[in-house]
């Protein structure tokens, strides 16, 4: 069934008001009728199926039919944090991420960033990111919309690490032994239910070493992504497709 994530104060007395954007989905482009069914999901991550009551010209009100019960998120938080690639590439990152489990997604500001708006072009690129989440996660299934957090430097990444439970820098140049080569099986092989893993990546050119050296003095560690080197674009999905295989098919 079509999902739709609503905000709390839309839920009253068991009924859901649909308003704009999901509102012209309901009607103009699933073409639903009274009676069909759509699925609803909250704030708190309730799921709820629901029968259409009402197709109105500017809101669509349903009524809960039964609370779903659902088990869909990835059991630890992931946290992407990385240097802001070029157009569709960041786009295409946080659609395939969310479709992957994303939990939260950091702009970096760094060295090789090429990506430069002022805070007006930062609100509407931030709105249209959060739109390209919120549209896959209904897609697949999601019970929770990731989270973009604004740009910020690594000074204030360090900052924002301190609430993580691993902190890794994936940087091909140092990760060459065997002990870097295996951090990310290690923080994969002992990272539990309800644990936090932030992971750090370049943009196209990639962090320079002093960069590299700033994350590690300050608890990060570096790891290998596998023998290949991967584009900006791919490397935050292959670290999203191993915790998945790790935490839900392994065990």
């Amino acid at each position: 069934m079509q999902r739709y994530f609503i905000a709390n104060e839309q839920l009253i007395n068991n009924t859901i008001t649909l308003h704009s954007d999901d509102a012209h989905h309901v009607k103009n482009v699933m073409r639903f009728r009274i009676g069909d069914n759509l699925v609803c999901i909250n704030e708190n991550e309730q799921t709820f199926k629901c029968e259409i009551l009402e197709l109105n010209s500017d809101k669509v009100i349903v009524r809960i039919v039964e609370e779903l019960k659902e088990d869909r998120e990835l059991p630890v938080n992931v946290t992407i944090a990385q240097g802001m690639p070029k157009g569709e590439k960041l786009e295409l990152v946080l659609q395939k991420g969310t479709e992957l489990g994303l939990r939260s997604y950091v702009p970096l500001k760094t060295k090789r960033t090429i990506v430069k708006f002022d805070d007006k072009k930062e609100k509407k690129k931030i709105e249209r990111w959060e739109k390209i989440v919120k549209e896959a996660a209904e897609q697949s299934y999601r019970s929770r919309i990731p989270t973009i957090e604004s740009p910020i430097n690594l000074k204030e990444l360090v900052s924002f690490s301190s609430q993580y439970t691993f902190k890794l820098v994936a940087y091909e140049e140092t990760a060459k032994g065997s002990e870097e080569k295996s951090n990310l099986k290690y923080v994969l092989d002992n990272i539990k239910t309800g644990d936090s893993i932030l992971v750090v990546f370049g943009p196209e050119g990639g962090l320079d070493e002093d960069e590299v050296l700033f994350l590690e003095n300050n608890g990060f560690i570096t790891c290998a992504l596998g023998p290949r080197i991967l584009r900006t674009e791919t490397a935050p999905l292959y670290l999203l497709s191993a915790v998945s295989y790790q935490l839900e098919l392994l065990r």
